[in-house]
């Protein structure tokens, strides 16, 4: 275990994108089970300053700590782990307290135990797959780089090196409109392993998905009826054994909606 931490995290200087990593987990566990002892009156709200009838949500506390290591992790100098990982660490208790209400800064408004709030829990889900993806050693290529690289140094003739780079374009116009539709996984899928970029081709041909911006911007008016098309091949969708045991990870985690 040792070895594999040192070959993985220390040798690659991933210390503090690791560090960041623990302490969303850590935190955001740790916000959701204060939360969740409130809403159940295990005990009694403490500690919620309302100034002047103000209710500060902790996402605030979020947006301060974020800036505050932000800019930290700008003047520390560089090979500096140890000041570079605590910077990643603050920033990571910002970033929990803040995706903990994304769903509230999405829809301006608070639906923290509704339906609506599961985009804070799928927000966080998102946020720790892309950071594990990168601790890991994965990067969102889809061939540009190597389109391009090649292009430039004559490794391609010229026609191969504009047909590919042109290939790529498409790929991402396609990774782009997937996750548009609301399709996160598929389109992260995509933008990490390119073997399988053709699961963001399906996905942005097939139907979005009705809560997502694509919906809301075209599945109305004329467009209406695919708007009804996607909400009941969304119910249907909701009742994939393996969605139902994603929905149950997601009360596990964060509690039950109230609808």
């Amino acid at each position: 275990m040792r070895d594999w931490f040192h070959q993985t995290i220390v040798e690659t200087g991933h210390v503090p994108l690791f560090c960041f990593f623990v302490v969303v987990v850590i935190s955001f566990g740790l916000v959701r089970l204060a939360v969740r002892l409130i809403r159940m009156h295990a005990r009694r709200r403490q500690g919620a300053q309302k100034p002047h009838g103000l209710h500060i949500h902790h996402m605030v506390y979020g947006v301060v700590l974020m800036v505050g290591a932000g800019v930290a992790g700008y003047t520390v100098p560089d090979r500096l782990v140890a000041a570079e990982s605590a910077a990643a660490a603050v920033f990571g208790i910002g970033t929990a307290l803040v995706l903990d209400e994304f769903a509230l800064i999405l829809h301006l408004q608070d639906v923290y135990w509704s339906q609506a709030g599961r985009a804070s829990i799928e927000a966080v889900f998102v946020a720790l797959a892309v950071t594990a993806m990168l601790l890991f050693g994965l990067r969102p290529d889809l061939g540009l780089e190597r389109a391009l690289r090649h292009g430039v140094t004559g490794g391609w003739s010229p026609v191969v090196a504009v047909a590919a780079s042109a290939l790529v374009l498409v790929s991402v116009v396609f990774v782009v409109v997937t996750l548009l539709k609301g399709k996160i996984w598929t389109g992260l899928l995509g933008l990490f392993v390119p073997a399988v970029a053709v699961l963001a081709v399906v996905g942005a041909v097939r139907l979005a998905r009705p809560h997502s911006p694509w919906a809301r911007w075209r599945y109305h008016g004329a467009a209406q009826e695919k708007m009804v098309r996607a909400q009941r091949r969304e119910r249907e969708y909701q009742r994939m054994p393996l969605v139902r045991l994603g929905i149950r990870l997601q009360n596990l985690v964060g509690g039950r909606p109230n609808e």
